[in-house]
């Protein structure tokens, strides 16, 4: 595997999890009653204790993204 082709992957594995975290911000911005109301049925939680899962679901993929994908992309960025 040659370091260009690392640096391609990391590039887009950010690129696509970006991505999918703005649309999963933006669907719990715009729908967060209606999703709220279905996953509180699903799994008998109280709505706010659901709230704060989405909130703390979209901070842990956000650092997820950037420590396995972005500092990836950097530092094999820097070193090539």
């Amino acid at each position: 595997m040659t370091m260009d082709l690392l640096i391609d992957f990391f590039g887009w594995c950010s690129v696509i999890n970006i991505v999918l975290l703005m649309i999963s911000a933006l669907l719990l911005i715009f729908l967060k009653e209606p999703v709220a109301k279905i996953h509180s049925k699903m799994f008998s939680l109280d709505q706010k204790v659901i709230e704060q899962a989405y909130f703390y679901y979209l901070g842990n993929y956000k650092i997820a993204t950037i420590m396995l994908n972005i500092v990836p992309y950097f530092a094999l960025k820097i070193i090539s």
